[in-house]
């Protein structure tokens, strides 16, 4: 049997076997990069990143994990997306939060980003070219759509390019050891709720005041390293930004919980996969008239598209009580049945984006 120090030694050949190939593979990186911006091409293709995870996967991957590869490719594609062109990405801060979370999962660690402090901050962004890429919420499976974020997709002139499902998992971080000798837990509202069974099994016996409402889980974890007797209950990127050491890790009551994020960009990125979704907004022409909405639906149903999503939402733009629709179907604007429809209802839809269907 080999000794721990023989193990250490086969192991720092493979990692120098490991550094040597990717190496070459930014050699590549780096021309394709030149070509894409010779023919001024979008550098992030998710539906490109996918298909290499894929196939990897399909092959003899030993205790590897589907998951595992993704993880250890995710990083490697934001450092070749870097090499490619370096790119900005705004989120919807601050730093630690979900939507962090979900631009890292996607763009990597090293990617350049901006924290900014609304969802109209980011897509403001985007839009006068500050950042390359914008990552905003427009989804949790358990509270809903998020409002702000449909209105100014109808509102601007951006696209999506992608989606990104997280699931919404909490942790207990601090820097004391034993739980017994926790003073104070800084949490968000949403984030004490949603992890009331974990904090009534733990904490029961603790009066009101020993729960602390801050602004966001990033700023409890910063409150909580300054604090060596307190904890706080955030995010899995916020205890990494802020060197939390985590105690308790999935604390939240659901296992179902998820959220839905957008990635938006003032350019199209269109490229058909096996399973596509588009977005769109629509303001129907003829919304006084009985089975508008039905007709509208009725074109749908004629050239075989299926309607994942609808959400009614004012017209802001109206001193009449009007409504425009959040709508998301399957498929791409690249397929014939909706280019029937975008072409027969023109004047009425407003195309958001065919990215793929991760959902």
């Amino acid at each position: 049997m080999k000794s721990i120090q023989q193990l250490r030694e086969s192991i720092d050949t493979i990692d120098d076997s490991i550094l040597k190939l990717l190496v070459e593979r930014m050699e590549f990186v780096e021309e394709i990069g030149r070509l894409k911006r010779e023919n001024n091409t979008v550098i992030y293709h998710p539906d490109r990143e996918k298909e290499i995870v894929d196939r990897l996967a399909s092959k003899y991957t030993g205790k590897l994990s589907k998951a595992a590869i993704e993880a250890i490719f995710l990083e490697i594609f934001g450092v070749s997306r870097n090499l490619e062109l370096p790119e900005i990405i705004s989120f919807l801060g601050p730093e630690g939060s979900f939507t962090h979370q979900a631009a890292e999962s996607r763009f990597g660690a090293v990617a350049d980003y901006i924290s900014l402090p609304s969802i109209r901050s980011v897509f403001d962004s985007v839009e006068t070219g500050r950042a390359k890429y914008g990552v905003v919420p427009i989804e949790n499976n358990q509270e809903g759509m998020v409002k702000e974020t449909m209105d100014l997709l109808n509102e601007r002139n951006l696209f999506i390019i992608s989606e990104i499902i997280i699931p919404v998992n909490f942790c207990l971080a601090s820097k004391e050891n034993s739980i017994h000798q926790i003073q104070k837990i800084y949490s968000k509202d949403i984030a004490f709720q949603q992890c009331k069974g974990f904090l009534q099994d733990y904490f029961n016996y603790k009066s009101e005041d020993f729960f602390v409402q801050v602004d966001s889980t990033s700023k409890a974890a910063k409150l909580a390293v300054e604090d060596t007797k307190a904890a706080a209950l955030c995010s899995h990127i916020a205890a990494k930004i802020y060197s939390l050491p985590i105690l308790f890790d999935n604390i939240q009551d659901s296992e179902a919980n998820q959220t839905r994020f957008f990635i938006i960009s003032k350019v199209e990125n269109l490229k058909k996969t096996d399973k596509d979704k588009t977005s769109l907004a629509i303001k129907l022409k003829h919304d006084d008239k009985p089975g508008a909405l039905l007709s509208l639906l009725k074109d749908f149903e004629d050239v075989q598209i299926n309607l994942l999503k609808i959400e009614s939402r004012p017209q802001k733009d109206t001193h009449e009580f009007k409504f425009w629709f959040f709508i998301d179907i399957e498929g791409n604007k690249l397929d014939e049945n909706v280019q029937q429809i975008l072409d027969k209802r023109k004047d009425e839809i407003i195309f958001l984006g065919s990215y793929m269907n991760l959902c």
